[in-house]
């Protein structure tokens, strides 16, 4: 089985696209990535014409650069036919809801309450299912507030997925899920095959703290991907760092490539 694909998160340049986009993508490509994962899709605050034309206007400038998406991180509009029209514009079939803020009336705190933490699921669950027929499939992605201790003694992340249908796939965030107290490992174990990709990183898993190569903090990615290995994305990202992002991103990747664990 070959080792599966890296992509790179384009939030860890937000602020080197915001001052030079075409050159902030010709230099990860030169770094060797073939694949990003763009954010900011289905903006609320913007129109379907506006998103659309957002959409095409970064289509051009990664084909300039040589790069295709391996998938999107987007809010959930009303109507998920304007998320699948940005999808198609940017190639890709996959788009992961990466924070409950971007989903109408919800937020971090929804996961410590049984009540938003099932209506949430439902949410994103009806969602997954009318973006199946335009050949788009809809995900989550996790940080560490969804492990919240429920009333109930299980977490806000258990109910979420226990609830959420069969359709919603999963994007696992690894070093968020330790940060939220959790087993890596043990959290691609329960969510099996709906985990479509990963988020690659490492530091000392507290919230806010700046993020460090692979294998110098608190997590060890590199064994649990080895325990997992049929995940199809692998997705370096940085949240916040002291060092330089493109220079961190290109060691985390080079690590995981040497290891056998990933590939261009």
């Amino acid at each position: 089985m070959p080792a599966p694909k890296l992509s790179a998160q384009l939030y860890s340049l937000r602020d080197r696209l915001a001052a030079d986009r075409d050159a902030t993508l010709r230099r990860l490509a030169d770094i060797g990535f073939g694949h990003v994962e763009p954010f900011g899709l289905g903006a609320p605050d913007r129109t379907r014409s506006e998103r659309s034309a957002s959409a095409r206007s970064l289509k051009s400038a990664l084909d300039a650069a040589g790069l295709a998406v391996s998938a999107v991180h987007a809010a959930l509009p009303r109507d998920v036919s304007e998320l699948a029209e940005e999808c198609a514009i940017l190639g890709t079939a996959t788009a992961f809801v990466p924070h409950p803020r971007l989903v109408d009336g919800f937020d971090e705190d929804t996961f410590a309450d049984p009540g938003r933490v099932d209506a949430f699921a439902d949410v994103l669950g009806t969602a997954a299912e009318a973006l199946t027929p335009h050949g788009v499939r809809l995900g989550y992605h996790n940080h560490w507030f969804e492990w919240a201790r429920l009333p109930d003694g299980t977490t806000g992340h258990d109910r979420f997925w226990s609830r959420a249908g069969e359709r919603l796939a999963a994007e696992v965030d690894l070093y968020w899920a330790a940060t939220g107290g959790a087993e890596p490992a043990a959290v691609l174990a329960n969510l099996g095959d709906r985990v479509l990709a990963v988020h690659l990183k490492d530091g000392p898993a507290e919230p806010g703290a700046p993020q460090t190569p692979l294998g110098s903090g608190a997590v060890d990615i590199l064994a649990v991907l080895r325990e997992h290995g049929g995940i199809g994305w692998h997705v370096a990202e940085i949240d916040t760092t002291e060092l330089d992002p493109f220079a961190l991103l290109e060691a985390n990747a080079t690590t995981l490539v040497e290891a056998g664990l990933s590939c261009w």
